[in-house]
């Protein structure tokens, strides 16, 4: 995969982009949201949104693009869902994106910014992957693409109810959702949460 940093005023955030090194179609678009730990200014420490999640695997070459954004210091990925989908439809337009294929996913901070992304514009996505993070249960209804969430039992930062309870939502409005929460794991679940496996189920779906 190529990796290219941009960096550019028009973009909404900053971001790292993966991209197959040829290709003559449509692909399926997977953006990652990081973690609180990982905002900053867009310069020198735009290297840090790709530190976790699926970057260990882009010396491989996927079918698909992969965009991990920056979001900017004090703030947070719920804090900036607007901003998220403007950003997704920047992408739209200046990449060869499958428009029906479109994943979010997100660790911790940007779990939340996965879960309240999604429940704010769920026709946009094909798949989602909530690692480790929460959003307002009582609203999980309107979640009706597949969704495959994360949670260590053990998380000390996010507690696992807010994964559960997120799912639980989904269940009882019948969607489609697939729960991995691990005994004895704390909050990087998200060293388990991205795998090869991961990455094939989100670009297996299509809207």
């Amino acid at each position: 995969m190529i990796r290219t940093a941009y960096r550019e005023d028009k973009w909404k955030f900053p971001f790292i982009a993966y991209t197959p090194k040829t290709t003559d179609k449509k692909l399926p678009l997977v953006i990652q949201l990081h973690g609180a730990g990982e905002r900053g200014t867009g310069n020198d420490d735009l290297d840090k949104v790709d530190i976790n999640g699926f970057a260990q695997f882009m010396d491989e070459e996927f079918e698909a693009i992969f965009v991990m954004p920056q979001c900017p210091l004090n703030s947070f990925w719920a804090g900036k869902v607007e901003s998220i989908i403007e950003f997704i439809e920047q992408l739209k337009e200046e990449f060869p994106v499958d428009c029906d294929r479109v994943s979010l996913t997100g660790l911790s901070m940007g779990g939340y910014g996965t879960w309240f992304t999604a429940m704010a514009k769920p026709e946009l996505f094909s798949a989602i992957a909530p690692v480790c993070g929460g959003g307002m249960a009582w609203n999980a209804g309107v979640l009706k693409m597949p969704v495959w969430a994360f949670h260590g039992v053990e998380d000390n930062v996010v507690s696992v109810t807010q994964s559960d309870e997120m799912v639980e939502g989904i269940k009882k409005n019948e969607g489609n959702v697939k729960y991995t929460r691990l005994d004895g794991v704390y909050h990087n679940v998200w060293i388990n949460a991205y795998t090869k496996e991961l990455i094939d189920w989100l670009i297996s779906h299509k809207r």
